[in-house]
């Protein structure tokens, strides 16, 4: 049994939690915990099932495993994000940059290498749980759209287009760049981007922030010069020439 000095989680609010691995003892090991925590816990043994349980179930988060027979994580996860952006947590006993570079272009949330902490592993959870129920920025009905030579982001909409053709990004690449171009030609430490854009109780590291301006300066082109890295800082997002 968990232990006793368990947290419990996000509270009274119980969520839906998929937890996708080929091993029994992990499924078992993850479903005890977050049922400790109050969540109710459905469970998938590989890539094949994740998928259909997704499409036949609406799920607030889903944990999963890359290496599993019939279908990887990786792979399950793309034809996940066709239809949902419900947030994913991916498990693999690799820790390589390359794989996390993989799952965070895919638009994965958070990475886990095994062997884990269940705690942590729960802690993880409900930070993201956190970021995913509170919306990002308080909108108004006002559409809200920010232009720069060839780039337009429509706020309202999470949309980004690079000369007329629009680009797609993860749910925290979106996040990522409108944080920055709402606070445009200012230097933004990691620790201020990591806090408002992942959260405080965010347990990731700096490679995490890394990645996601790797990539969001790939999905941006031309325009990846206007995220400028700062030497021991962080970066500042600067369209002047």
């Amino acid at each position: 049994m968990p232990p006793c000095g368990a947290f419990l989680g996000l509270g009274e609010h119980m969520y839906k939690l998929l937890v996708v691995d080929d091993e029994e003892k992990i499924r078992e090991l993850i479903g005890k915990y977050a049922k400790f925590e109050g969540h109710e816990v459905d469970f998938a043994e590989d890539g094949m099932q994740a998928i259909e349980k997704c499409r036949d179930n609406n799920y607030d988060i889903v944990i999963m495993d890359i290496m599993m027979p019939n279908l990887d994580g990786f792979s399950a996860c793309r034809e996940i994000r066709k239809k949902s952006d419900v947030p994913i947590l991916m498990l693999s006993a690799r820790g390589e940059e390359y794989d996390k570079i993989n799952g965070f272009e895919l638009g994965i949330d958070d990475y886990v290498v095994k062997p884990f902490s269940p705690k942590e592993l729960m802690l993880r959870v409900d930070a993201i749980l956190k970021r995913a129920k509170k919306p990002f920025f308080n909108d108004t009905a006002t559409t809200e759209i920010y232009t720069s030579e060839g780039l337009e982001v429509n706020f309202t909409a999470r949309r980004v287009y690079v000369d007329g053709t629009e680009v797609s990004l993860s749910p925290k690449e979106y996040d990522l760049l409108f944080y920055m171009i709402r606070n445009r030609n200012i230097a933004l430490s990691r620790e201020t981007l990591i806090s408002k854009v992942w959260g405080y109780d965010f347990f990731g590291g700096d490679r995490t922030l890394d990645t996601h301006v790797k990539l969001l300066r790939k999905s941006l082109g031309r325009y990846s010069s206007y995220i400028v890295t700062l030497r021991g800082v962080g970066y500042r997002y600067s369209d002047e020439a």
